[in-house]
């Protein structure tokens, strides 16, 4: 059962607006002037009743209840006996008390609003959690106040029933990667539910997805397996075109033995450059490409280089 305090707390949307600085003013101003006039005519000693100052009571009690001011961002529902009289507002508005009420002051300024949806199935079965967040703001003050009872609790509702609607109808794998279509899908959802109550939606965000860890590291492990295999296909790709290249060149030392013997030459010298180097060479390729002069020639070097060394460290 409610308590009194929740029964007087303002709905959402509603403000409690206390006497405004202006008013009150007014309202000391009057009855200051009311008990001036009254001791400069010495009422207080000739009559019982002090009437300048019943007099400026009224007035200014009527101007304390009935002067509003509305802020730049806001206006005024004001009801007459019950029914709407009129929208009030920015600046300050006169009301008659008791006539007239004001049962709500609108904000049109934007708002912010997050809402989420917690283990909510996709359409594959897996339960994520979404947050998100709404920009929004009312653009038909009458229609906010008279249609809806509480607007701000109803669109985090609507914004919250959507969402859920648009992540049972798609897969994991298109949520994680299309933020923006569901963006703009829950922008013109929640937009079309809102439009009756005077509200317009400008945008909905999306923070955060969070799936469940072991599918989340079921997801790296394939994320993982995927690159392997892309480097894998790269590495065949590249060992294939340095085939064609081999291809090619074997095309074109084929009519041309010398140049064939040169680049097997050079072959050699590459291998024979670096320090203790050991070049095994086919008997076979020595024969058809003359290559036996040279590593003749090269294996004497080697051995004249050796007995010099040999002989200078007799001498020493």
């Amino acid at each position: 059962m409610a308590t009194l305090k929740e029964l007087l707390k303002p709905k959402a949307g509603v403000e409690a607006k206390q006497a405004n600085p202006v008013s009150g003013t007014l309202f000391l101003a009057v009855l200051a002037a009311g008990l001036a006039a009254s001791w400069a005519t010495d009422q207080w000693r000739r009559d019982a009743v002090p009437w300048w100052f019943l007099g400026s009571f009224l007035p200014a009690v009527y101007i304390l209840f009935a002067l509003k001011i509305a802020q730049q961002w806001e206006k005024a529902i004001v009801l007459r006996f019950g029914r709407f009289h009129r929208l009030a507002g920015p600046g300050m508005f006169w009301m008659i008390p008791i006539v007239d009420s004001i049962p709500a002051w609108i904000d049109h300024r934007v708002m912010v609003t997050s809402f989420s949806a917690e283990k909510t199935l996709t359409k594959d079965t897996v339960p994520i959690n979404v947050d998100a967040v709404l920009f929004w703001l009312v653009w038909d003050a009458q229609k906010a106040a008279l249609e809806v009872e509480n607007y701000r609790e109803a669109i985090t509702w609507a914004a919250q029933t959507a969402l859920r609607d648009i992540i049972g109808s798609m897969i994991l794998a298109d949520i994680l990667v299309g933020r923006q279509k569901i963006d703009a899908e829950l922008q013109q959802i929640i937009d079309q539910r809102t439009t009756p109550w005077g509200i317009t939606v400008q945008s909905v965000e999306i923070r955060d997805i969070v799936i469940p860890e072991a599918l989340e590291d079921a997801m790296s492990r394939q994320a993982q397996a995927e690159r392997e295999r892309q480097a894998r296909i790269i590495l065949g790709t590249a060992e294939t075109e340095v085939a064609l290249k081999f291809a090619q060149a074997a095309k074109a030392y084929e009519n041309n033995p010398t140049a064939l013997q040169l680049r097997a030459m050079n072959i050699l010298y590459e291998g024979l450059k670096e320090k203790g180097a050991l070049v095994v060479v086919p008997s076979t390729a020595v024969e058809t490409m003359g290559l036996g002069a040279v590593t003749g020639l090269t294996s004497l070097s080697h051995i004249t280089g050796v007995a010099q060394v040999e002989k200078a460290e007799g001498k020493g």
